[in-house]
């Protein structure tokens, strides 16, 4: 099995749009991603936390359709959780995904006496940062600029 990775994917308002829907359901499709659980949480306007399953509704029935079946892993402690991280009035869709793409190399390294002792996610506006900050480094060393 490859890496398997919690996700909470947090949306203005109470309803997930179709099109978020569907892009996880192509990730899938493109065998990228197993989708092992999903858990819709949502956080009221006056704070109330409610959760539910994604084929719950019915708007998302072409793209629940090429998720496939999934497991019942997510639960209210983990729904909690992600919505400590949501603002009022708003919702999230949590995935337990286990990244296809590198089961080749779990097994490589499993079969090499190896395993992931941990992973770290970096923000994606970290990594747009730090970018920018080696290439304008790069400017400057090239310019002969200190």
């Amino acid at each position: 099995m490859g890496p398997v990775e919690c996700v909470v994917l947090a949306f203005p308002g109470e309803r997930l749009k179709v099109a978020a829907v569907t892009a996880v359901a192509e990730l899938r499709r493109a065998g990228q991603v197993r989708l092992i659980d999903s858990l819709v949480v949502v956080k009221s306007a006056s704070g109330e936390v409610s959760t539910s399953e994604l084929v719950e509704y019915e708007e998302y029935d072409e793209a629940t359709a090429v998720i496939g079946p999934e497991a019942n892993l997510l639960g209210p402690e983990d729904a909690a959780e992600a919505a400590e991280t949501l603002e009022p009035g708003t919702s999230a869709l949590m995935l337990l995904v286990e990244h296809v793409w590198a089961t080749r190399a779990a097994e490589a390294i499993h079969e090499a006496g190896g395993r992931i002792s941990g992973t770290v996610r970096i923000p994606p506006h970290h990594v747009q940062q730090a970018l920018e900050a080696h290439s304008e480094a790069v400017a400057v060393a090239a310019s002969g600029r200190s």
